[in-house]
Order: C-alpha cells, then structure tokens, then sequence
C-alpha cells in the first residue's frame, strides 16, 4: 500500500477492537485511515456502559490474550489510559464435595498447586511458557508461516500434539486428579465445540500459556478501556472514526487503495459478495457458524458465598462439576438442545478491579451458559440453578438482573450471528482456516479487500491480533 492522491489510504469497516488494532497499525506507518463503525459507539463484543448504577462489561472482561497481545504492546496502549488488574486468584472451578479446583496465573504456584499432577504439567505447559516469546508468536499469528528461530521450532512440535488431541484425552494425558481434569475442561469449553473431538484442546492450551505469562486481567474502569486506548492511538494519529454509519455495500466506501472488514463473512458477502470472485465469495458463504450463548448480568449485594472459599477470590469461575459433565453439556449444545447442567463461565469483576465496587457493597457478576445456535432460550434458569449448588445463599444478594439470549445478543452486535462469541465454529477445520488457509488468509482473492475479525486468524478473543496482521498484509501489498 502506498499513498497517493486518494482521500484515504484505507478504509476500515467496523470498530471492533480488530478493526481498531488495523487502523492503528496502519496510521502509525503514515497512512490516512477511515473507521466506520454501524453501532451507535465502540468497540462491539469489546465495551461497557450502565447497569443499575454499575459499569457493566456488555461482553467479553477478562482478558488473558490482550494481557499478552504483541500488537496492544506496540501500539503503547498503556500510554492512552488502559492499566491492566489482576484478581488474587486467576481461575477456580468449584467441585461437589465443597473444595475447588485453581490455575494460578504464575507458573511456579500452578505446578504447586497441582500437586503430583505438577510435574506432567510442567513438562507439557511449562515447556511452552518457558519459551514466552515463540509461544505468543505460535498462538497470535496465522498458521503457514515459517518459523524463525530453534524456540519456535520447538513450540510447533510441542504445540500440534496438544492443540490436535480432543480435550477429554488431554486432560486424563495431563492430569491424574479428577478436580485438575475438570478445570481443563473448563478450560476448553471457552470455545463452544464438542470436547472429544480432534482440535478441542487448542483452546485450552492457549488460554493455559498465555494466561501463565500474562495472567487472567480486567482493564480498569471496564472493558471500553481497550476500545478507547485503541480510538486515542487511531486518532491520535490522524485517522477518523464515524459511528452510527451502516455500510450496505462496498461500493458505498469513499475511495482507498485497501478495504479492512472487521466483520464475519456473512456480512462480507452481503456487503462485498459482487466484488468477489464467485470461488471466493462461495467459500465465505459455506462459513460455519457455531452455538449461542446466554448471558446474564446481576448486581449483588454482597460477594458470591461460595462454598469453596477460594472462589471469592477469582477473577474468573467456571462452574460446571466435573470433567464428564462438562463435556456431556457442550455436547448437547452441539446438537442444538439446551443442556440441562450447563457449563458456566462467571466474571467477578470487583476481584481484578476495586473501581467496580459500589461504595454501598453493591458489585457486578456476569455469567453466560452456551445455548443452540440462535436460540431465544432464556438459560438463566439452569444457570441459577448451577450457581445453587455451588453458592447457596446467593438469591438473597440479587439487586438487579438483565438476560441476554443468543437471539438478542446478535440484535446486539451483529458479528455475534446467532450468537455465536467465536465469528464462526472454531471446530476441526475451522480452527486453522480462518478463513482460508493460506500465507494471505485475510485478502479476500485479487482485490482490495481484507478480513480483519475475529473469523480470521488467529480467531476469536481480544487481543487485536487479527486486525495487527490484516494491516500488516494491506501494507505490504
């Protein structure tokens, strides 16, 4: 990409924290940079507002790959405002006889903690985090690169094995104890896909080293923190950002020798399908999109009476009994039934962030439960239910309560198609080619287009990373 007379340089469509990473990328190589954004403000799965009285995260908040993101580090985001904050405890995962499971965010601590199981874990895990950097590399960039030193060498050959093996036989592989096995269920079951299947454990093995070498944090003040880092970089040097404009086609776009689409493929073919070459624009038609979720907000009164007290700790708490029903869970979801025990994932933001505590004790939690893909179901239920098992009590702490289905998170943000957090399945083959597997998978054929969202690589998860590398290929093009 080079300048020339054209009003812009790029075009950057959508202001995702993707969309926002390539436009900062590429006005801090000199070039005059448009972002536009449908929503009425910033930042799509990636932002806060209001709720009773509250900063509330509307979806993702904590954050171990932006913790580790090379890309939020070149940018110097820490110098417009973003402060990363850190809860006593990473992760728990309650258990039925009372005690819980914890992945300690230091190495040292989480091979203590493991106990016997330590050992094993520290020859397969620990071998990744002891090489920090090829390992971000690894898990941060697209897959058909070649690697640059004997550390990244030695990370692919330790990586495959354990990104390619279902997570239920990583698990018994890496653990002896049942309450360490359930943890790294949990673990995998970030990403909504079938555990005993090839490629289910990638997702646990990455947020296992990143989260060792970064730790588990929230940005202070809320999510919008990152967004707003990123905005301050992006006009800090030049570029400009319009909300509340919706791009229903690519021909709309005011002249730019590169287009950026921080959006998922059904909304590049409904805006862009005609500028494709037909291979192209079928290939994103066949895009998989996977299941939903359900999220729920409360204000509470007071902390979560946890049984196990160490979860009062947590940043992060994954609530789902053991390692079987965890997988057991996912697996209906997968077929598109509701599952009865779900698997939850809940955010205790005051642990990381004192800011989000009311003066009057008052403080937020958010949890979600995956549900069939576009669902209207209303899963609060079985999530509290789960919360019943494993604080009981709670109900008397509940101020304020808001539900989210899959079907209106996607009225929410439209990236989230059917409610999907991942911009697509990131099951078997979709894990690697996203969207294409390819030296280029963000250009979309011969033309001026790229992909920039979470449905490219390295995939979903706040960490800019996608849009880092689209920018890095517009400009070398």
């Amino acid at each position: 990409m080079t300048s020339g007379r054209l009003a812009y340089d790029a075009v950057v469509v959508g202001a995702g924290v993707n969309g926002l990473t390539a436009a900062a990328r590429l006005v801090r190589q000199g070039r005059r940079v448009l972002v536009l954004e449908g929503a009425p403000t910033l930042g799509g799965s990636c932002a806060s507002d209001e709720f009773s009285g509250l900063v509330r995260d509307t979806c993702a908040a904590i954050h171990p790959f932006g913790a580790a993101s090379p890309a939020f580090a070149a940018l110097g985001l820490a110098d417009h405002g973003l402060t990363w904050t850190h809860a006593p405890v990473a992760v728990a995962h309650p258990l039925d006889d009372g005690g819980a499971a914890v992945l300690a965010a230091p190495l040292g601590e989480a091979l203590s903690r493991f106990g016997a199981d330590g050992a094993r874990y520290g020859r397969t895990i620990g071998a990744l985090v002891r090489r920090p950097d090829a390992a971000v590399d690894a898990l941060t960039g697209p897959v058909l690169r070649s690697p640059t030193s004997l550390d990244a060498l030695a990370v692919r050959a330790l990586l495959g094995p354990l990104a390619l093996a279902p997570a239920t036989t990583a698990a018994c592989a890496l653990f002896h104890e049942p309450a360490h096995r359930a943890l790294w269920m949990g673990l995998a079951a970030h990403a909504t896909t079938r555990l005993d299947r090839p490629w289910s454990n990638a997702p646990a093995t990455g947020l296992a080293v990143v989260g060792h070498l970064a730790g588990w944090p929230a940005a202070r003040g809320g999510s919008q923190a990152i967004t707003d880092a990123l905005a301050a970089v992006v006009r800090a040097g030049g570029g400009e950002i319009h909300s509340g404009v919706t791009v229903t086609s690519t021909r709309d776009l005011p002249p730019a020798r590169a287009v950026l689409l921080d959006l998922t493929p059904r909304q590049v073919t409904r805006i862009a399908g005609d500028a494709l070459p037909t291979a192209a624009r079928r290939r994103l038609e066949r895009w998989r999109y996977g299941p939903g979720h359900c999220k729920v907000d409360y204000v509470l009164s007071g902390p979560m009476p946890w049984t196990a007290a160490v979860c009062a700790e947590a940043g992060t708490v994954h609530v789902g009994g053991s390692a079987a029903e965890i997988a057991a869970g996912e697996a209906t979801v997968v077929a598109g039934r509701p599952a009865e025990r779900p698997y939850v994932l809940v955010v205790q933001p005051d642990r990381a962030d004192a800011s989000r505590l009311a003066p009057n004790g008052h403080r937020p939690l958010w949890a979600y439960a995956h549900t069939p893909h576009g669902a209207d179901h209303d899963a609060s239920g079985a999530i509290e239910r789960q919360f019943d098992r494993f604080a009981p009590g709670w109900r008397d702490l509940v101020v304020a309560r808001e539900v989210r289905t899959a079907r209106a998170a996607e009225v929410h943000n439209p990236n989230m198609v059917g409610g999907d957090l991942g911009a697509g399945s990131v099951a078997g083959r979709q894990l690697l080619a996203r969207p294409r597997l390819a030296r280029d998978p963000y250009r979309l054929a011969d033309t001026n287009l790229w992909m920039c969202s979470g449905a490219t690589a390295p995939g979903p998860g706040v960490h800019g990373m996608s849009g880092w590398h689209a920018a890095g290929h517009a400009l070398s093009a």
